[in-house]
């Protein structure tokens, strides 16, 4: 993902001249630097200052640039919520905040870096729209989507390279779901790296257990695809979210206040259960996903608790 956001940001840098970029010393792990290669003149590396990092993107912004600012998660928002909230969302700036390195697979560095609460944080600002793409294809197309629609956006990557799910053709649309794989006994609505995790959990689901499971990429969060989740609700029942994100305001909650309004049922949220993580190397990241509730077996046996509840 972080591969497709440098490259996409190059060709689109070629095709808008007012895109600038800014970012604090992370320029080669969020691979702008390429942007920086083709355009120096537009890449704007601010350091470790990341409050002055979203307030830079901000002013250039009032000067009629589409300024992307990025770093990672655990510094934007983690370190300047008070900037993004009053330089760039209360004005409504065309700021897009592209941070990687989000949730727990962000290897050794433990807790401090591992940003498991910015969707709750981000969807709650008013003016801010939070995607949380997939796979490289679904960046590329989603950074087309969000340069031509003013105003701020928060897009969320990963830092481990991620199974892709979708051509390159594919189309995406912000304030929509898509249905990756398709069943009638139960929903997954799920974002970024667990959209293929659940995939993995409903082709179980389907060979052990005779449940046929339907897999939603809920990328975009805010705006959320209210008609889609009415639409699952009606055909399979009841609901599973499953976010590399703390369960407390993120792709959950967004879906629970949907349903609370519209269409009540059960929605199990799977998650981080409001708790820190821990530091884990790159070959232990799938141990310790599983300890954490988010591995393919885990999201296999919460469906099939849930399916016991409805029964009772």
């Amino acid at each position: 993902m972080r591969s497709a956001y440098g490259e996409s940001l190059v060709n689109l840098g070629t095709k808008y001249s007012n895109i600038v970029c800014v970012g604090g010393d992370t320029t080669d792990s969020l691979k702008t630097k390429k942007f920086g290669e083709k355009f120096p003149e537009r890449l704007f590396n601010v350091g470790i200052a990341e409050a002055n990092l979203v307030s830079i993107a901000a002013g250039l912004a009032i000067a009629g640039k589409i300024s992307f600012a990025s770093t990672y998660a655990a510094f934007i928002p983690g370190r300047c919520l008070d900037q993004i909230r009053n330089a760039i969302c209360y004005p409504n700036l065309n700021v897009k905040i592209v941070v990687s390195h989000a949730g727990l697979s962000v290897g050794p560095d433990g807790a401090s870096h591992q940003q498991i609460e910015d969707i709750s944080i981000m969807r709650s600002l008013p003016n801010m729209r939070v995607l949380v793409p997939a796979d490289a294809p679904s960046v590329k197309k989603l950074l087309e989507k969000i340069v031509q629609i003013p105003g701020p956006f928060y897009v969320r990557l990963a830092r481990p390279s991620t199974e892709e799910l979708y051509p390159e053709e594919t189309d995406f649309e912000i304030g929509k779901g898509k249905v990756v794989t398709d069943g009638k006994d139960l929903s997954i609505f799920a974002c970024g790296t667990m959209v293929s995790a659940s995939q993995k959990a409903s082709d179980t689901l389907k060979k052990e257990h005779g449940i046929s499971c339907r897999v939603v990429d809920m990328y975009s969060i805010k705006p959320i695809d209210a008609d889609l989740i009415y639409k699952c609700t009606k055909e399979t029942g009841s609901l599973i979210s499953v976010e590399e994100h703390n369960i407390v305001g993120g792709l959950g909650s967004a879906i629970s206040e949907v349903t609370s309004d519209i269409c009540p049922t059960f929605v199990r949220k799977i998650g981080i259960a409001d708790k820190f993580g821990e530091s884990a190397r790159d070959e232990e990241i799938d141990s310790l996903l599983h300890k954490y509730g988010l591995s393919p077996k885990e999201i296999v046996r919460n469906a099939l608790e849930l399916k016991k509840r409805e029964k009772k």
